[in-house]
């Protein structure tokens, strides 16, 4: 929400200064800011939607809308702002642009203020970060990356920009200004290529971290009831769960009712050492299921925690 309210102030401070200077780099920049406005609108949808309670059309719940908006946001990102900004920088170097003195201190001006705004959205931004452990690297959050993603983005943006209306007022030269505006075209293009490989892993299906695996896979195999596990499998339905999945052989000579308290345990204990893990799900066979056929203890264990 405060990055939001930041960008939609920004955003019409730096268009009216930009058509008053007719800044090619302060445009570009309005339109970064219009960009991430439309972008926070998306997270927002996001965070809302994502709440909504597991349904029958929806049995895994709706935590990818998350990654879905975050996708979006990202599309944003490259198109109105990174496009915009190229087709800024570039108009600037095939037709010039005519500046005073005093559109230059509106745009500098401007600049100041969306750098102190932004510089606070970012620290918010961080101070969450913060807040939710794990740093920078280990974020998984889609909405609080992108917003922290878009902040530093526009912080140093908005940086570029001043270099080169600073430049071009001291030279004279447009290149200045118009490679700032190429400069920020590019860096939101990447920043938004990053966004969206990072939405879509989670949103086709990603796997958990190493670590959460590891730490499933030690917790079955130290289960003197199992004789190996067979296979593993995990994916990301949303921001704090996960689906799980595993085969596992058990020793010889249970009978079915062993066989029941034995998968119920185990469940029990995945989903008290991984809090996301949910739902659950074992395949549980015997040696002499897996030599010929599934035991009916094992065909009646199957199903999600």
């Amino acid at each position: 929400m405060l990055a939001l309210a930041a960008n939609l102030v920004i955003a019409v401070a730096k268009a009216v200064g930009g058509v008053i200077a007719g800044s090619p780099a302060l445009l570009s920049e309005a339109a970064h800011s219009v960009a991430d406005s439309l972008n926070e609108v998306f997270l927002l949808a996001a965070l809302r939607r994502s709440r909504r309670p597991a349904d029958e059309r929806h049995p895994f719940g709706y935590g990818k809308e998350r990654f879905f908006w975050s996708l979006l946001a990202a599309v944003g990102i490259f198109v109105m702002g990174g496009c915009f900004s190229v087709f800024q920088g570039v108009e600037a170097l095939r037709t010039g642009a005519d500046e005073t003195f005093s559109g230059y201190v509106v745009g500098l001006i401007v600049l100041g203020v969306a750098f102190l705004a932004e510089g606070v959205s970012l620290l918010r931004a961080l101070h969450q970060v913060h807040r939710q452990g794990g740093g920078l690297a280990g974020l998984r959050d889609p909405a609080l990356r992108t917003v922290v993603a878009e902040d530093g983005t526009a912080v140093l943006g908005v940086t570029l920009a001043a270099i080169g209306m600073v430049l071009h007022m001291v030279t004279g030269q447009v290149v200045w200004e118009a490679g700032a505006s190429l400069a920020i075209g590019a860096l939101l293009v990447y920043v938004a290529y990053a966004l969206g490989r990072a939405a879509r892993d989670q949103l086709i299906g990603e796997a958990a971290d190493p670590e959460t695996g590891a730490r499933i896979r030690a917790l079955l195999d130290a289960q003197p009831e199992i004789d190996s596990v067979e296979a593993l499998f995990t994916m990301k339905t949303g921001l704090d769960s996960t689906l799980v999945a595993a085969r596992v052989d058990l020793m010889p000579g249970l009978d079915s009712e062993r066989v029941e308290e034995v998968a119920v345990r185990i469940k029990r204990s995945i989903a008290r050492t991984t809090p996301e893990a949910a739902p659950i799900f074992l395949d549980v066979t015997d040696r002499p299921a897996r030599e010929g056929r599934e035991s009916p203890a094992a065909t009646g264990e199957r199903g999600g925690a």
